[in-house]
C-alpha cells in the first residue's frame, strides 16, 4: 500500500504507542516491559522485557517490587536434552556491559505471584519498581497484552 489514509494511519500510532514503551536508567534502557493477560484462577503471572546496557560496566537486576503482589522472583527457564523443562530461581540478573539481555517466556523472566484471584486482564497497567545495582531503583509500567495462539505454547505459570 503507498497512502495511508488518516484513519489508517492514526490507528497505526495507536497500536504502536501503546505497545512500545522504555525507560532509561544511566546507562540501561528498559525496552517494552509487559506480561500476558491470565486465567481467571491464576495465582501467578510471567513478565518480560528487555535490558540494554550501553555502558562499559555490567550491572544487575536485583529484584522487582509491584504494589499489591505478595512476591516478584527473577527465574531461569531451561529445556534439557530430554525435553524436561526446569525453572530455578535467580538472585539476580546480570546485564553485561554493551549487551542486551531479553527476559521472555521460555528463558529468563520474573514472576509475579500471589494473584489471589486478581487476574492481569487486557489493557491494564501494572505499576512495578525494577533494582539494579548500578542505576538504582527505575519505576516502569508493565502492559498486560492479549496472548495470541503461538504464545500459549510458551506459558510460563501464567495458568493457561
Amino acid at each position: 500500500m503507498k497512502y495511508l489514509t488518516h484513519a489508517a494511519f492514526a490507528a497505526l500510532l495507536t497500536t504502536t504507542s501503546a505497545f512500545a514503551h522504555d525507560y532509561k536508567a544511566g546507562n540501561l534502557s528498559i525496552v517494552h516491559p509487559m506480561a500476558f493477560e491470565t486465567a481467571q484462577s491464576a495465582n501467578v503471572a510471567g513478565g518480560y522485557m528487555t535490558i540494554e546496557n550501553s555502558g562499559e560496566t555490567t550491572d544487575r537486576l536485583l529484584e522487582v517490587r509491584v504494589p499489591n503482589i505478595r512476591r516478584v522472583e527473577l527465574h531461569l527457564s531451561e529445556t534439557d536434552a530430554n525435553g524436561v523443562a526446569r525453572m530455578t530461581k535467580q538472585d539476580g540478573i546480570e546485564i553485561p556491559a554493551g549487551e542486551t539481555v531479553t527476559l521472555q517466556p521460555g528463558g529468563l523472566h520474573m514472576m509475579f505471584m500471589g494473584l489471589n484471584g486478581d487476574p492481569f486482564e487486557e489493557g491494564e497497567k501494572i505499576d512495578a519498581t525494577l533494582v539494579f545495582e548500578s542505576a538504582g531503583e527505575v519505576d516502569v509500567v508493565f502492559n498486560v497484552e492479549a496472548r495470541s495462539a503461538a504464545d500459549h505454547g510458551t506459558a510460563e505459570h501464567s495458568g493457561h
